[in-house]
């Protein structure tokens, strides 16, 4: 869902949206680790230097050996009540269930503070991994490196670390950079040979939005450079926190600033809803278009009432099982890439009609 620089290509591994491409070999013998010339450690390489600090605990190296070591992922969420990490976190439950673990699912509340010690917590429980979505996604560094002190490998999907106190093994994420670029074609699309001043509802603290605006930005400049007539102005970049609340705030302000405001770009459905109910209540839901991303139901179902013109969506259940398929290769002993990206689709009006998941029971 929800800086950093541009996803590397190098070592990404693509997931198709109708299903996933696992691709993975056993490595050979294990090495000590080395950093590269860059400073950064490879997640193969961190997986290996997390699993040998693990052997020789008395309870056992491994929960895939066999051992006594009770089977444990701790997941600390953003949040529960964005019906996304719900998702994340259900379908990483029921995947765990397959492979012998169980999932401790808590929500952080969007408050590294918290999330940091929903970490401590997960260390002294002895739990077998850790997965995060980062409140902030330098600021959780310290609590990643504790966690990899104790010789607990760490995973993050939806929200990338981009700090260097701690490390991760392994990203798994949408694509959400291409997700950004895909908003950005929708707006030019959408604002046509008129062009238009657009608001951006940002939510700058976590990488994945950041991405998001970058991408949806590139498209909106390349556009701008190769149009006279139809310039598409981003007249104000506002932080929507990723919730509607907030969201109703920012799009109530970006209203009061610039009256003939066109379109507006939220970076996930709850700020697009919240946004929506701003533009409701100013009477300006006909002339403020909103373009959203996630499709989450509510989104879609937004998108079906054409309070919404679309989103690029992602698919959070693939993320949570692909999060346990990482863990499992971790402790099988494979290569286990450092980044997983799925990549994300517009859904249109057109999509909605179409979606069982909106028809009525």
């Amino acid at each position: 869902m929800f800086t950093g620089a541009v996803m590397k290509s190098t070592g990404t591994y693509w997931l198709g949206c109708l299903g996933l491409m696992l691709i993975a070999g056993c490595s050979g013998e294990k090495t000590t680790p080395n950093a590269t010339a860059s400073g950064e450690t490879s997640a193969a390489t961190i997986a290996n230097d997390l699993a040998s600090k693990s052997a020789g605990s008395p309870e056992d190296s491994s929960p895939g050996s066999g051992g006594e070591k009770k089977l444990t992922i701790g997941f600390s969420a953003l949040t529960l009540t964005n019906p996304f990490f719900k998702i994340i976190a259900d379908e990483m439950t029921a995947e765990g269930k397959k492979h012998g673990y169980e999932v401790v699912v808590v929500s952080a509340d969007q408050d590294v503070n918290r999330q940091t010690s929903q970490v401590e917590d997960f260390i002294v429980k002895q739990v077998s991994a850790i997965v995060l979505n980062p409140c902030d996604s330098k600021a959780i560094g310290a609590a990643i490196k504790k966690a990899n002190d104790a010789g607990i490998p760490v995973f993050t999907n939806d929200i990338k670390y981009d700090g260097t106190d701690g490390k991760v093994v392994c990203h798994i994420a949408t694509d959400n950079y291409q997700g950004g670029k895909l908003a950005g074609e929708a707006m030019v699309k959408l604002l046509g040979e008129s062009g238009g001043k657009v608001a951006v509802l940002h939510y700058p603290d976590v990488e994945s939005c950041q991405l998001r605006v970058k991408g949806f930005t590139e498209v909106v400049d390349a556009h701008n450079a190769g149009s006279e007539a139809a310039k598409i102005e981003i007249a104000t970049t506002l932080n929507g926190q990723g919730a509607r609340e907030a969201g109703f705030a920012a799009a109530k302000d970006a209203i009061e600033a610039y009256p003939d405001l066109a379109a507006l770009f939220a970076i996930n459905d709850p700020s697009a809803l919240g946004a929506r109910a701003a533009l409701e209540a100013a009477g300006k839901a006909d002339q403020v278009r909103i373009i959203g991303f996630d499709g989450a139901i509510e989104g879609k179902q937004a998108i079906l009432k054409g309070q919404i013109v679309c989103d690029p969506i992602q698919f959070p259940d693939q993320m949570g099982r692909t999060t346990i398929d990482m863990i499992i290769k971790y402790f099988d002993g494979d290569d286990v890439p450092p980044e997983v990206l799925i990549p994300s689709s517009l859904y249109y009006q057109a999509d909605a009609e179409k979606d069982l998941a909106l028809v009525p029971k």
